[in-house]
């Protein structure tokens, strides 16, 4: 078992990941519309979700 401080393995790695999700909200309308449309339905609501591995920076948008 890994004995981490944070959620994710590197923090170093957290400003690098934070700029690429905003570039995708920023620069993918697609998205924006996508996340507006989540905010009124909710499809998430009382969902656990866990991510690991690989998650993009279009998906951190939606799990926001």
């Amino acid at each position: 078992m890994l004995n981490m401080k944070y959620a994710i393995k590197d923090i170093n790695l957290a400003k690098a990941g934070m700029t690429r999700i905003e570039w995708a909200k920023r620069d993918m309308p697609v998205l924006a519309g996508i996340a507006s449309n989540f905010k009124k339905s909710k499809p998430f609501k009382n969902i656990t979700i866990g991510a690991c591995l690989h998650v993009t920076a279009e998906t951190a948008n939606l799990l926001k």
